[in-house]
Formats: C-alpha cells, sequence, structure tokens
C-alpha cells in the first residue's frame, strides 16, 4: 500500500512540476515576443510586452485548468 501511494505521490509531483515549468516557458516567450516588438519599434513603454505577458499568463492558466480537470 505505502509503495503504491509513495509512486502516486511521485507522478503528481512530476506533473505540478512540469505544468509549472510549462507555464513559465509559455509567459516567458509571450513576454519576451513583446519585448522584441517594443525594442523594434523603439518605444519608449514596453506596451506590448506587457500586453502579451498578460496573455502568456491567461493562456497558461488556461492550460493548467484544462490538465487538472482531464483525466489520468
Amino acid at each position: 500500500m505505502d509503495n503504491k501511494r509513495k509512486g502516486k505521490n511521485t507522478t503528481n509531483f512530476v506533473r505540478y512540476t512540469g505544468m509549472g515549468f510549462q507555464m513559465l516557458a509559455v509567459i516567458g516567450l509571450f513576454a519576451f515576443a513583446g519585448y522584441k516588438i517594443d525594442t523594434y519599434r523603439h518605444s519608449d513603454k514596453f506596451i506590448f510586452m506587457a500586453i502579451l505577458g498578460l496573455t502568456g499568463v491567461i493562456i497558461s492558466l488556461y492550460q493548467v485548468v484544462r490538465q487538472l480537470n482531464s483525466k489520468e
């Protein structure tokens, strides 16, 4: 019984850690794209970085909710 429980805890740990790295990657890519757009336009205010960063947060949260609701 304990081995089964430990295996499930390890699986959950790996699953949730992967979700965290996936969120970090999505948000980082969107924010980096916004930064590149702002520097290309020689903008003083990083508006595209803020908008695309927020879009990355929304998309990554949607992905996490979808993964948590999916059956294993």
